[in-house]
């Protein structure tokens, strides 16, 4: 049997939430002004996002703890675990941790032998990381050995980019990533900043677009310059709550590429904190 743990950055696809033999989200948890919010399934976007909009200072995340991530191990022979870019988070070194622990314990019961673990660095985030245990599960099924499957989806994520475009900056502002002059003057002059993931798993500004059609286009364009044969691609957008958004982003893809499936999803509650109201990220 495989496990797939996702922490709650990523997005379970309903297909991965209808399979909770094999898959599982791992949650963080979110601050706001004192307040820790647990990114699971009890998670109200709208809640959140009205709390972010009138706190004065920008919210926190905290990484699970190594436990967390065992308590879903649930004795598995190969368990997989994608977390979030170990540049943008501890969530990565925890999950490190809670297999050295596990397997530490688990080295005098039966069986040991056939156990493996292994973390993945997704390098990227939300449904980059959905993709990425998409991607585990396609192979385990298919009945490839676990090494081969390490190997093949380190090839995969290497492959991959992420692109995101913010709304607002004001996340950013209260972080002290940005100073107020600059966010005020790109919100008058409706600027929207293009971003995108660097290979070591960082945030880079790729360029920026007066209003969002400007600037989904150039995310298109971006995308399609670094993404080959994309009819064997699955192309996943995640928003948040911002539907018609992501439904435009799809047709200015479609119009210019074809690609094998095109997703969107919802935002949970991490993901929601990184691209704040109205956001969107595109992964391939």
């Amino acid at each position: 049997m495989y496990r797939v743990l996702i922490d709650s950055c990523g997005e379970l696809f309903p297909e991965m939430l209808s399979d909770p033999d094999h898959f599982a989200s791992i949650p963080l948890t979110l601050e706001v002004d004192g307040e820790d919010i647990i990114d699971d399934d009890t998670f109200d976007q709208a809640s959140f996002l009205s709390k972010v909009k009138a706190s004065p200072t920008g919210p926190k995340s905290a990484c699970p703890s190594p436990d967390a991530y065992i308590r879903e191990f649930k004795n598995a022979d190969h368990i997989y675990i994608i977390t979030l870019s170990s540049k943008l988070s501890g969530s990565y070194n925890s999950a490190c941790l809670a297999k050295d622990i596990y397997l530490e314990d688990m080295e005098d019961e039966d069986g040991f032998e056939d156990l493996k673990v292994h973390v993945f660095d997704s390098k990227s985030a939300s449904i980059g990381q959905t993709l990425i245990g998409q991607k585990i599960a396609e192979l385990e099924e298919s009945g490839m050995d676990f090494d081969e499957i390490i190997s093949e989806v380190d090839e995969y994520i290497d492959e991959q980019h992420t692109f995101f475009i913010l709304e607002t900056l004001e996340t950013l502002r209260k972080a002290g990533r940005l100073s107020g002059v600059k966010a005020m003057l790109a919100s008058a002059l409706s600027i929207k900043p293009v971003m995108g993931s660097t290979p070591e798993g960082s945030i880079q500004q790729l360029g920026q677009g007066r209003g969002m059609i400007r600037a989904i286009d150039k995310m298109v364009d971006d995308m399609l310059q670094v993404t080959l044969h994309t009819d064997k691609k699955t192309l996943a957008i995640s928003h948040c709550n911002a539907p018609a958004t992501a439904e435009r982003v799809k047709e200015a893809v479609l119009k210019k590429a074809n690609f094998k499936e095109v997703k969107i999803i919802n935002t949970r509650g991490v993901s929601s904190m990184y691209a704040n109201d109205g956001g969107i990220i595109m992964v391939v």
